[in-house]
């Protein structure tokens, strides 16, 4: 029997779990699962005989060792800032692990230990980071593999709801963790490259420069840039790309009706809110606003944003009930992002039959004996219900799939890495396929980066 060790019950887990039972008797699992609430580890288990429940305490380093001490492979689904103690131990007890989290300064400088014990940390296999590494090298290596030369890639991945369950102005609602979509963009300007250019994006921008696409079936979205897209020049080996750009995928309006909080500062997490428990969603609105003896919220709201009151963002606004004087914030100290998330949570919280939807772009420009070629990939999925979600299934599951590889022998270059070479991702992509998380791509035409149709620097 081979021991597998899951520390952290989350909303991911559940299809990673569900994954691993599936395989469990084919594969001779048993599946320990350890998080601080014992009950949602118990359910995640489901009365499975090769699974079994740990009350386990992340910052409890005798239990948290002796749990790993008894397992052949780890699996932290732990906030990314935790995942650290875990490696640290699996370090010393020469244990292998898997997380879905972007590589810390901290686990990277773990990567000469990990190598000399001939383990495999591997790191950033998730949806993004994650599928997004290993369907985009994938293709990248079949072009270059051709002798092709790659001139543009872009790169682009949303959360959203499904489209059966799009019901409101926004075309939001919260699938996956909402402090997250709340403060993204923030601690730093985007930068990407375009047409050679080197291109910035201050965070007070970020919002009102938008690039437009279309996906066959599912109509039309928006991306706004990721906070830095040049990291990913060394690691996807695009040294002479002329355009690099990774975004995040919303529906066509989002942004700039986001942008409203942003201009305001309700999304600022840097300091509290005086008597934020008390506050009322209209008081929360009014302290950003300038005093007027005479004005209301709602007028003085309009003027400071300008928007008419038959323009759809003041629809947008009112939707999410924003103006109530009876609700309150409830919150002791909340930062101003803390009382906009609950505000927003009220509205966008998926209902019981609500299905979420992953959706993934990729365009590939290159070149090709004199000739400029265009590949564009896109990946929709869409979730089964509450519990499996399209998020839940493509964290998940290539989680799973990657720590089977590594129980397997299928996987074995030492060291603390993401999934960018072969011997990882085409296994997992084609394991992927059979769970319906499919790229379907088109050839089209390379007209280089063009977002509006038009011509520029």
């Amino acid at each position: 029997m081979r021991h597998i060790l899951v520390i952290g019950a989350g909303k991911s887990t559940a299809a990673l779990i569900a994954y691993l039972l599936n395989n469990s008797k084919k594969e001779n699992l048993y599946i320990t699962i350890g998080d601080l609430d014992l009950e949602q580890a118990k359910n995640l288990c489901d009365h499975n005989e090769q699974c079994k429940a740990l009350q386990l305490d992340i910052f409890d380093s005798i239990s948290r060792q002796s749990a790993i001490k008894k397992a052949d492979i780890v699996i932290s689904m732990l906030p990314a800032r935790f995942h650290i103690e875990v490696a640290r131990d699996c370090v010393k007890l020469k244990k292998s692990l898997v997380t879905a989290s972007y590589v810390s300064k901290e686990m990277q400088a773990l990567d000469k230990e990990v190598k000399e014990n001939g383990l495999v940390f591997m790191n950033e296999i998730g949806v993004d980071p994650g599928i997004d590494h290993m369907s985009a090298m994938q293709v990248i290596n079949r072009i270059k593999d051709k002798g092709g030369k790659m001139l543009m890639f872009e790169s682009f991945t949303g959360g959203l709801v499904a489209p059966e369950s799009d019901t409101n102005l926004w075309n939001y609602k919260f699938t996956w963790n909402p402090r997250n979509v709340v403060v993204a963009g923030q601690g730093g300007t985007a930068e990407f490259l375009q047409e050679g250019k080197f291109k910035y994006i201050p965070y007070h921008r970020l919002f009102r420069r938008t690039e437009f696409l279309n996906i066959e079936n599912y109509g039309r979205f928006e991306g706004y840039a990721n906070r830095n897209s040049l990291d990913y020049k060394s690691i996807y080996g695009l040294d002479d790309i002329l355009t690099l750009y990774r975004g995040t995928i919303r529906r066509v309006g989002f942004s700039h009706a986001w942008n409203m909080f942003v201009q305001l500062g309700m999304t600022d997490d840097s300091y509290q809110l005086h008597d934020s428990e008390n506050m009322s969603y209209r008081d929360f609105v009014n302290s950003f606003l300038p005093y007027s003896p005479t004005d209301t919220v709602e007028l003085k709201l309009r003027h400071n944003l300008k928007i008419d009151q038959d323009d759809i963002m003041w629809d947008k606004l009112e939707e999410l009930d924003i103006f109530n004087a009876d609700k309150k914030i409830g919150i002791q100290n909340a930062t101003p992002a803390q009382a906009l998330q609950k505000i927003l949570s009220d509205k966008w919280t998926l209902a019981k039959d609500d299905k979420d939807m992953i959706v993934m772009y990729h365009k590939f420009g290159y070149e090709l004996n004199g000739e400029k070629k265009q590949i564009d990939s896109t990946m929709v999925h869409i979730g089964k219900d509450q519990i499996q979600t399209a998020m839940a299934k493509t964290v998940g599951l290539p989680v799973g799939i990657a720590t089977l590889a590594i129980l397997n022998k299928k996987i074995t270059t030492p060291g603390v890495q993401i999934p960018i070479t072969k011997e990882v991702y085409e296994p997992i992509l084609k394991e992927l396929e059979s769970h319906g998380i499919v790229f379907n791509e088109k050839e089209t035409e390379y007209l280089g980066y063009n977002p509006f149709g038009a011509v520029g620097n």
